[in-house]
């Protein structure tokens, strides 16, 4: 029973069908297809403006192309310490900006704190060309410990980001998780929040692989986007397959609904937790990441009767039990039973 990563989950059979759909016949190649020139619609529908949507194939690749369209090789990006920019991308950030320096910072439950982001912001041009530049702040929606920024805390972090002339990158790689959990429009949570730009994940949330940029107001950044696109490499010559999965996706909102059938089943995983006597939650569950402490040997005796999850790098009794749409109920039981008899 596999709780390790929602990348290791099936592709929902709608995605599958749009995939086999779109190789009817010949289509026009580099996003010029006609999928791909549909999306800009169809996310300004979603987002409720207008939007500029540049699909791709991998999350890395959103997240570092954005960030080095945003930032000059001597710049900073400003991100939570735990963020997957920071922890988990094997430096493809600074592969793609040149050199530019992420700076990890603080704050509660995975979420980056606006005092202690202005005050690095503030200090780090003390000794002047001697500091790298703060040029743009990154959040991660939902973080890696599970937990969703609200409205409120976005548009505190954007504030001080537009103060000082930074703009907000939003790593959304389980962004669908957070909309469900949050139960507000995806409007709400980005650009009415201060959010300039977005990497949209999709491949944790049901798609055999695809992801978008999406852009809100700021055309000037497109030109360069879709020239890093291509010199990066993720320009890929039959985008069409890329357009289908997030269309597909979009349709009468599979995202959300796949989304919050993720969410329900750890919810479901949370409170069998917390009622056991043999393991704890660590972090708030507010998307579809559990995350259970619990002795080395607890932790070990589940693997041994099947259970597939992640030891926390740099824990030996922290757990981290990722749901998916594919996730069944009576996984959860097998589990919180087998967890009980262990306690």
């Amino acid at each position: 029973m596999n709780f390790k990563s929602d990348n290791e989950a099936p592709a929902h059979p709608a995605v599958l069908d749009a995939v086999i759909e779109a190789n009817q016949d010949f289509a026009t190649a580099y996003a010029a297809d006609r999928c791909s020139q549909h999306l800009n619609a169809r996310f300004s529908e979603i987002f409720e403006t207008d939007c500029h949507v540049l699909p791709i194939a991998t999350g890395t690749a959103a997240n570092s192309i954005v960030l080095a369209e945003l930032s000059p090789p001597w710049g900073a990006v400003m991100c939570h310490r735990t963020a997957h920019i920071h922890c988990d991308e094997g430096g493809a950030p600074e592969f793609y900006t040149h050199g530019a320096k992420l700076v990890p910072l603080d704050g509660d439950n995975a979420r980056l704190d606006p005092a202690t982001l202005a005050r690095a912001i503030d200090s780090a041009g003390v000794h002047g060309v001697h500091n790298c530049k703060p040029s743009v702040v990154s959040i991660t929606q939902a973080t890696e410990c599970g937990t969703a920024y609200r409205p409120q805390q976005v548009r505190a972090v954007a504030d001080v980001a537009h103060a000082r002339g930074l703009p907000l990158h939003m790593d959304g790689a389980r962004f669908a998780n957070a909309v469900a959990w949050l139960g507000c429009t995806p409007a709400e949570i980005t650009w009415r929040s201060g959010v300039d730009v977005l990497s949209f994940g999709a491949t944790k949330n049901g798609a055999l692989t695809a992801e978008a940029v999406v852009v809100f107001g700021r055309p000037e950044w497109l030109e360069g986007l879709e020239r890093r696109r291509k010199r990066g490499g993720h320009l890929l010559s039959k985008m069409r397959y890329v357009s289908a999965q997030l269309l597909a996706l979009l349709e009468n909102d599979l995202w959300l609904d796949i989304a919050r059938t993720a969410n329900e089943r750890a919810v479901e995983l949370a409170a069998g937790i917390e009622a056991s006597h043999a393991a704890r939650l660590e972090w708030p569950v507010e998307a579809n990441e559990v995350f259970m402490r619990a002795e080395p040997t607890i932790l070990q005796s589940l693997k041994d009767r099947g259970f597939e999850f992640h030891i926390w790098p740099g824990y030996n009794d922290l757990a981290r039990l990722v749901c998916t749409f594919a996730t069944k109920p009576e996984d959860v039981r097998n589990l919180l039973g087998a967890l009980s008899e262990l306690g």
